[in-house]
């Protein structure tokens, strides 16, 4: 009697996040990742809540969709575009010179996680992408706290 031995090789269809550009390509690129800054700013300038965050921004708000659409190309495993075109950038030191608190930066993942709702993205991909923008965003409050002290609201 001659055993067989089976393998059985699992491929998923769903990239592994975070791995090359599997979370960029899973964005749509820069152009489905400009859809999403578009939608975040769109929110930010309608949702009454988020008005004390729209007002840490300038008026016009089209740098900051491009360098936020740049910033996340890079981050997601895309192309740098945002050092290519605007330098290096230390995200939780940058963001230091605004008191953002715990407040603030639940207005900003709101803002984001309804604009990632918008999109066109698999549950899979929207709840990674959520959960890799709270990252930052805790060491941004924690950044702000070291500056300007824990006192704020």
């Amino acid at each position: 009697m001659r055993l067989f031995r089976l393998r059985i090789r699992v491929v998923s269809s769903n990239p592994l996040f975070g791995v090359g550009d599997a979370s960029y390509q899973a964005a749509g690129g820069i152009d489905g990742l400009r859809r999403l800054v578009d939608d975040f700013y769109r929110l930010m300038d309608e949702l009454p809540e988020a008005a004390a965050l729209r007002g840490m921004h300038p008026q016009s708000l089209e740098q900051s969709r491009d360098k936020l659409a740049c910033f996340l190309s890079g981050w997601l495993g895309g192309p740098k575009l945002f050092s290519e075109k605007y330098g290096s950038i230390a995200i939780p030191s940058f963001h230091a010179q605004w008191p953002i608190d715990e407040t603030r930066s639940g207005m900003w993942l709101d803002c984001m996680a309804r604009a990632i709702a918008l999109q066109d993205y698999s549950p899979d991909f929207a709840e990674y992408l959520l959960a890799q923008l709270r990252v930052p965003a805790e060491r941004i409050v924690q950044a702000s706290r070291n500056r300007h002290g824990s006192g704020q609201t």
